[in-house]
């Protein structure tokens, strides 16, 4: 839990940091309120907050502040001490003091430039620096601190921000190719991509069941070719006995052949 809170405050310090030029050591603004609650809560300010927000810190409040509270007597006399503790901004009201909150705000003005962290328990007075881009609120919730997440103002300022200097680059890089000579119009246009068609292949009809049974039936239907019969071999008979054979005397041709095939088994 303790890691997880660590990387949260680091990433909202570095918003202001990115953005509203927020340096250590971080300057935090101190009220009553928060003196009060912080002694309620036996939370030493000067020990747990630069651990809270991992970096020297530097503690002021306003003579005003201190002045509003010393009118309250001594019900306040212990947050009285600790504030005293602090050094002491000249905020220009010495002449004539005003109500701690406004003398407050009167330091934050309209933008925070002299980047302060407000430390209050005061809701009214939360609500009035939420509207201040680049006011950074800081509170107790019992005995932990916490600094807010950046409000609407702070986060849309720095959007604004950014597209400015987006704006005032694009006009520095128009006026360098102004005084090179380059003209946008002659810039050759990126080629638009071609809309390709579907793949050819998944068009193909897909062979159904049909197209298979009319291959079984083909195969079917086929006539096995016939096997050739065996040729008869021929009897060569010499020139003799042909001239009997057509004398007709098969008689001798017989006791011949009879002869042949004799020799041959022999």
């Amino acid at each position: 839990m303790k890691a997880k809170r660590n990387k949260q405050v680091k990433k909202i310090l570095g918003f202001y940091e990115n953005n509203f030029g927020f340096r250590l050591p971080y300057q935090v603004l101190v009220d009553g309120t928060f003196c009060y609650a912080a002694l309620q809560n036996q939370i030493h300010i000067a020990d747990n907050l630069p651990r809270y927000l991992q970096g020297e810190i530097l503690l002021f409040t306003t003579s005003c502040v201190i002045i509003e509270m010393e009118k309250f007597g001594s019900k306040v006399i212990g947050a009285l001490l600790i504030l005293k503790q602090f050094g002491v901004h000249k905020c220009g009201h010495e002449k004539k003091a005003i109500p701690g909150a406004e003398c407050l705000l009167s330091m934050l003005g309209k933008r925070n430039e002299r980047h302060y962290i407000l430390a209050t328990q005061d809701k009214d007075l939360e609500n009035k620096v939420r509207q201040i881009p680049g006011a950074a609120l800081l509170y107790l919730h019992s005995k932990t601190p916490i600094l807010e997440k950046p409000s609407m103002a702070s986060v849309s300022f720095a959007k604004e921000k950014v597209a400015g200097i987006g704006t005032i680059q694009s006009g520095e890089l128009k006026k360098l190719k102004e005084a090179h000579g380059i003209v946008e119009e002659n810039l050759k246009k990126p080629r638009k991509k071609k809309i390709k068609g579907p793949n050819p292949l998944s068009c193909m009809k897909k062979k159904g069941k049909k197209n298979k049974q009319n291959l079984k039936a083909n195969s079917e239907t086929t006539e096995l070719p016939q096997k050739e019969k065996p040729k008869k071999k021929k009897i060569r008979y010499s020139k003799h006995i042909k001239d009997e054979i057509k004398q007709g005397n098969l008689v001798v041709v017989k006791e011949e052949a009879q002869k042949i095939s004799s020799e041959k088994h022999g």
